[in-house]
Formats: structure tokens, sequence, C-alpha cells
């Protein structure tokens, strides 16, 4: 599947002042999350160059095109913009030449302005570009925000992972996604679940059916996204299984090549999962900031040995 963001969505997002539109603009498909600066391309040097990429002019090659020739100026835009860009975007509200203009025009490229700083609307661009354009997939699952932790919850069709979520949106935290979590890798260390927008806030019940969370417990009890930072597999209590007592050894699930931190908690009739994975949250939490129970808990039965 071809992943791309439409540039009109994009200039949208942006608040950026449409010079001229290409024909159909809007629809033309963005498919890279690189931006570039054509400082070198200004100046004749062309190797490595992708014309996928939306062109940003900014003070720099703005002050260099102004000190040449309006000849000069056309001939070197002219270069630049018959490799059938996406876009050329303005930088700091500056003044629009009268030759760029006329080369957007000739060769049908969009020609936007933006107010913002030149690093500041690249730093922004290159971030809503990164999330548009992220790798995804879909996993069977749910996905909770549990104390600011983002907690998706795995396992076999009837396991409970449902009945858990409503348990936890009932104690205060937040439905992301039911049955079905699409994740996108939107850095090297980041993965965000969200749900299809056709189920978005719906949750399924056996016995009850489907619900819609946001309005029977009010827009506090949805969240639209979150970052996936523990994974909790659920599964049926197997007799004579051993389970992780102590908590020493990280278990980690790979999800879209990261290694993402992991539990698998035993179901049976009489535990409170929604109790358990508060304290799972809790727990994650804690770790992340340089304190680990268990490893306290092996220190002092150390020094308990030693002396």
């Amino acid at each position: 599947m071809n992943i791309f963001v439409k540039l009109g969505t994009l200039i949208e997002e942006q608040g950026l002042e449409l010079i001229y539109g290409a024909h159909h603009y809007a629809d033309i498909p963005i498919t890279v999350a690189e931006v570039n600066r054509p400082s070198l391309q200004l100046a004749g040097f062309f190797d490595y160059f992708d014309s996928r990429q939306i062109q940003i002019l900014g003070k720099v090659e703005y002050t260099y095109l102004k000190e040449l020739t309006a000849e000069e100026r056309m001939k070197r835009l002219e270069c630049l913009l018959e490799k059938k860009l996406p876009a050329v975007v303005v930088a700091r509200d500056l003044p629009i030449f009268p030759e760029l203009l006329a080369c957007a025009e000739k060769y049908d490229t969009t020609l936007v302005r933006t107010k913002e700083s030149t690093s500041r609307f690249m730093s922004d661009l290159i971030l809503s570009l990164s999330v548009w354009l992220a790798p995804v997939t879909t996993m069977h699952g749910v996905l909770v925000e549990v104390f600011g932790e983002g907690i998706l919850l795995v396992g076999e069709s009837g396991v409970g992972k449902s009945e858990t979520a409503i348990e936890l949106v009932k104690r205060g935290h937040r439905l992301v996604a039911d049955d079905a979590v699409e994740i996108k890798k939107v850095s090297r260390k980041t993965l965000v679940g969200s749900s299809p927008e056709i189920i978005r806030h719906f949750i399924e019940l056996r016995g009850i059916g489907v619900i819609d969370v946001k309005r029977i417990f009010g827009i506090g009890a949805v969240k639209d996204t979150e970052n996936i930072n523990l994974v909790i597999h659920l599964e049926p209590w197997q007799a004579g299984k051993a389970y992780d007592r102590l908590g020493l050894d990280d278990m980690e699930t790979e999800i879209m090549g990261l290694q993402i931190p992991s539990l698998t908690i035993p179901v049976k009739p009489g535990r409170n999962l929604a109790v358990i994975i508060e304290v799972a949250a809790m727990n994650h939490r804690q770790k992340k900031m340089g304190y680990n129970a268990a490893e306290e808990l092996n220190r002092r039965l150390m020094e308990k040995v030693e002396e």
C-alpha cells in the first residue's frame, strides 16, 4: 500500500498562504517525509536531488536570489522548477519574486508562503510528514491510556480485553481503540496507536453488544491516539505453568521492528485485571524513572546473605 498525504491537507494544516495553485494541487500526493532547502540547486548542483521533496526557500536562498540579475534569477529558478516539484514554500513571509511566480505558472508548480521562520516551519512540517507517512500496521487488541502510559492489551478472543478496558474507563482511564489497533511507527523509537475511524470510541461487550464509550462515559473517557509504552498479554490461567513472580526478567514484544516492554498476565475468576493493569502501568513508569522494585528486593536479599 502506497502511503501518502495530499498537498491540500498539508496547506490547510500548516496555515499556508496560496500564491499559485497547480492544476488539482490539493490532490497532489506527498510521498516522502523529507524536505529540502535548495541552496545548492540554485547554484546549479543537482546530484542526489529528490524532486519528490517539498522545497523551502528561506532567508539564505532569498538573499542569494536577490543579488542576481532578473535574467540570471529566472534562469536559476527555471532549472529548479522544471523538475516537476510538488510545491515550493517561501518562509518568513518574504516577498515573492516575479520570476518565481512566472516559473511556478510556467511549470504548473504550487507556490505557497508561510509567516514562520524557516527552521521552525521545517521542523513542524517534517514532524507532520513523519506522522502522516509513518509505516502502519493493524493488530488485534485493545489500547488504553492508564496513568499516562499507553497499554496495549493483546490475547485470544474472549479472554476479557474489552471487559477489562471498560473497567479501566470506569476507574478514570481512557479508551483509545478496541478490537483493531492501527499502529504507526512515527520515529525510530516511537509507536503510536489509534482506532480505525469507523469504529472509533466503540467497544464490543459480549452479552450486551456494541456501546459508544464517549456517549456513555463522556469525552474524558476516550482519546484518539496514544504512544504504545507497554504490551500486556492476557491468557487463560494454565495450571502448572511457571509465571514470573519477581519481575527480574525483562520481557519484550517486537512490533514493527521495535522492542516494546511486555508482561504476561494469567486470567482466572477472582483476579481484578483492572487493578493489576493499573499497578503494571505505575510500576512501568517507576522503572522508566530509574527504580526497579524487583532489583531492590534482590539487592536486599543479597546483602542479607552476605551478612
